[in-house]
């Protein structure tokens, strides 16, 4: 069917040819189509500046999401190659050694001559105590004895003194705080140290150079503020330990002689040095004796059990030994 002018008209207004109008003829209007056909066509095929824009920006993305895209990938091929290697076996951790694994090769020579189990009677074990002694220097030797006793009971809570016939081995520095008097006598009797008021000027600068205090009873109420400094090493003078008496004289006299105080801790233990190695057996002896016969007389009325629970005696730095409880 034959193009009718009007037709043309409206192809040529299609293709945004203005000015067309029935005036034109027809070969006009042909020719104006055929000139912006091509234009038409370069319009679809060129990108305008908004297309453009759109592709830029969903590019873009597109190379945002291909690069997190990418980045899964690798990390799925990296997890598939850490399940697929077998892992490194950790290397095993070394035992833990022994307290005498530790030590040195002297303790474990000297644990070699402890028979395991085996309970030995007092003398045999302050032999081996002696024997088995490591240190270079006069090592004291230690009676450890464990009391079917509760603490926490005023009667069980055994505290004794006692003067060790052999003494301690160790040169005891004794100190005496009391009034004007007392502090002649103290200085007559051979205490190191006797002081009134000037002795507490020493105690405010935290001197401590004595082993054992001793004060007179009317003298005890300036010692309180001092209790934080003296108690936790043992230091206070306590009735029940001697050291707060009249007869400032005769404490001297115990402390130096080797007056030691028996008592139980928290668990029941009773821990005291007996002498040094330098004693030997015999001497050591005649001083367990003394403190096993003690801890028998202050055994409470109130006990049930077993009293004895273990004994063991060792040396500075030594191996243990186990006494029979029936020695006690």
């Amino acid at each position: 069917m034959a193009e009718t002018k009007a037709d043309l008209i409206k192809k040529a207004q299609s293709l945004g040819i203005e000015h067309v109008n029935s005036n034109n003829t027809m070969a006009e209007l042909r020719e104006a189509i055929a000139e912006a056909a091509p234009k038409k066509h370069d319009k679809e095929a060129l990108p305008t500046e908004e297309h453009e824009a759109k592709v830029a920006k969903a590019g873009k993305r597109s190379a945002k999401a291909i690069a997190e895209a990418e980045e899964k990938v690798a990390k799925e091929e990296r997890k598939e190659h850490a399940d697929e290697t077998p892992a490194t076996p950790m290397p095993a951790a070394k035992p833990a050694r022994s307290r005498i694994e530790r030590a040195g090769k002297k303790l474990q020579k000297a644990t070699e001559l402890v028979e395991k189990g085996k309970e030995y009677s007092t003398k045999d074990a302050l032999d081996l105590a002696v024997k088995t002694a490591t240190t270079k220097f006069d090592s004291t030797v230690e009676l450890h004895v464990r009391l079917g006793v509760d603490p926490k009971h005023a009667d069980q809570n055994i505290r004794e003194n006692i003067v060790l016939p052999a003494g301690t081995g160790k040169d005891v520095k004794v100190a005496v705080f009391g009034e004007a008097d007392d502090v002649a006598a103290a200085k007559k009797a051979g205490a190191d140290i006797a002081g009134a008021d000037e002795f507490l000027q020493q105690l405010d600068k935290g001197v401590i150079d004595f082993d054992v205090l001793i004060a007179t009873p009317t003298v005890m109420a300036k010692l309180g503020k001092y209790a934080r400094l003296l108690g936790p090493k043992g230091l206070m003078p306590n009735p029940k330990s001697g050291t707060v008496t009249k007869d400032v004289a005769k404490a001297i006299e115990q402390s130096k002689a080797g007056k030691v105080e028996v008592r139980v801790d928290e668990t029941g233990i009773a821990h005291l040095g007996i002498g040094k190695v330098s004693f030997g057996a015999d001497k050591l002896m005649e001083n367990a004796q003394a403190v096993f016969s003690t801890l028998k007389s202050a055994k409470p009325t109130s006990i049930k059990g077993n009293y004895v629970v273990s004994i063991y005696v060792s040396t500075t730095m030594g191996p243990s030994i186990r006494i029979a409880s029936s020695e006690l």
